[in-house]
């Protein structure tokens, strides 16, 4: 997943500002509308992503107002891996 770098500047405008990738991996759960559901390696970033790469962000805490990818890019690492543990 691919976010818009959140600290950079917003008078460098929108094209022109910093990103930063998230690697996320497939669980074997489904979210709100059926699709998988995937977590990045300490669980606080979790989202569901459709065949066609639709996201919707999940909240993983409360209050956490999760922020939209810029866009999803395919691992070619497709494996359903455990969820992370609560403690991780």
């Amino acid at each position: 997943m691919i976010f818009a770098d959140a600290d950079a500047s917003p008078l460098r405008g929108a094209a022109n500002r910093g990103q930063h990738s998230v690697h996320v991996a497939r669980t074997s759960t489904t979210g709100p509308g059926g699709y998988p559901i995937y977590v990045d390696s300490t669980g606080i970033i979790r989202a569901e992503i459709s065949e066609r790469g639709e996201v919707r962000m999940l909240a993983s805490g409360f209050g956490q107002k999760p922020q939209q990818p810029l866009r999803c890019v395919p691992s070619r690492d497709r494996d359903v891996r455990p969820e992370p543990s609560a403690s991780a």
